[in-house]
């Protein structure tokens, strides 16, 4: 373990970024995001989470594939490089680090997405200890500690100093290159992992209890008459699916520029109607379908298929953001009683 004064921390983002591209949580018209760090950056190491989380430096939002030209008769084709920009993302929370573990199990499975296994290949994931967890919070129940975030490198922020751990090949690398770092104990970060561990135990939601959710009743959590009452008040505006570190639906379409047509991807979401919409429409015609797509998706389907491993890392961000407050958190709920039955 290594460590470096807080008030030399610029120093330190100044020596990374030397060497590759530096993405941190970054203040910008009052909410927080992952962005390009330079000089002057206004940096937020303090927010517990940002508006979006670091996927989409791995998955971003929209991306070119493709791009087609006609000439007469004659078609070329031009598909991009893949992505090659060495990077480096620091604070990133440990229930987002779990979140880029579920998505390598979809993105990285045969027929692997060369895009998104370019940019892991790329980059290096500094997870960053949480030091006040919130009452939206909840990823104990999914295994997650707070207080040892994983990734290529750790970091805890302690009695005025930075710490920090590689985990990873990639991680020592990165801090092999840095000799403004010194030595450090790991009992040092001792007191600020228990003080983690202390307000993990006061949250409101770390008993949630999700028994009986799982593959084993997917045809009874199916057809719950739960979901008409639950999905009632959804607006379907898919707020819950862009905040959400673990989704990963996308489209597919082509953007006529005047000049080629540009063929890209952006992210979707399956609150929507026109979501999967094929020629004959959409298979999913309702509301309730739809909200119970996306539900049974996070707690059964994606655990039924993945050894155990649910599609939510509790962040918290659906709980804060959906406007109608309806939420994974109430839904499973409602689904652990009918489970019970």
């Amino acid at each position: 373990m290594q460590k470096i004064a807080m008030d030399r921390i610029s120093e330190f983002f100044s020596a990374i970024a030397a060497e590759r591209a530096l993405y941190l949580p970054l203040k910008k018209k009052g909410a927080v995001n992952f962005g390009k760090w330079e000089e002057g950056a206004d940096v937020d190491l303090d927010a517990l989470h940002t508006v979006k989380s670091p996927k989409g430096l791995f998955f971003p939002q929209s991306e070119d594939l493709v791009s087609f030209k006609m000439q007469g008769k004659e078609i070329s084709i031009d598909a991009p490089d893949a992505p090659d920009e060495k990077f480096a993302v620091f604070g990133v929370r440990a229930c987002d680090a779990r979140g880029m573990d579920i998505l390598d199990r979809v993105f990285l499975s045969d027929p692997v997405d060369t895009y998104y296994a370019a940019r892991r290949e790329n980059g290096i994931v500094v997870t960053l200890s949480c030091s006040a967890p919130e009452e939206t919070c909840f990823c104990s129940v999914f295994g997650i500690d707070p207080a040892r975030p994983g990734g290529d490198v750790s970091a805890w922020i302690a009695g005025g100093f930075l710490y920090v751990k590689a985990l990873t090949e990639k991680g020592e690398a990165l801090l092999s290159g840095l000799s403004l770092l010194e030595a450090a104990d790991e009992a040092e970060i001792g007191p600020a992992v228990e003080q983690v561990k202390a307000v993990m135990e006061k949250l409101p939601l770390k008993d949630l209890d999700l028994t009986g959710i799982d593959g084993s009743a997917t045809e009874k959590l199916f057809a719950s008459e739960k979901w008409a009452e639950l999905s009632r008040a959804c607006l379907g505006c898919g707020t819950c699916t862009y905040v959400c570190p673990t989704c990963q639906c996308y489209d597919i379409r082509d953007f006529d520029t005047g000049k080629e047509i540009r063929r890209y991807r952006c992210w979707d979401s399956c609150m929507y109607s026109d979501f999967t919409r094929m020629a004959h429409g959409n298979p999913r015609k309702s509301q309730v379908e739809r909200f119970r797509q996306r539900f049974m998706h996070k707690l059964v389907y994606f655990p039924a298929n993945n050894d155990g491993m649910y599609s939510c890392v509790g962040c918290g961000r659906c709980v804060a953001k959906c406007p109608i407050s309806m939420n994974i958190v109430k839904v499973a709920k409602a689904l652990g009683a009918e489970a019970k039955e």
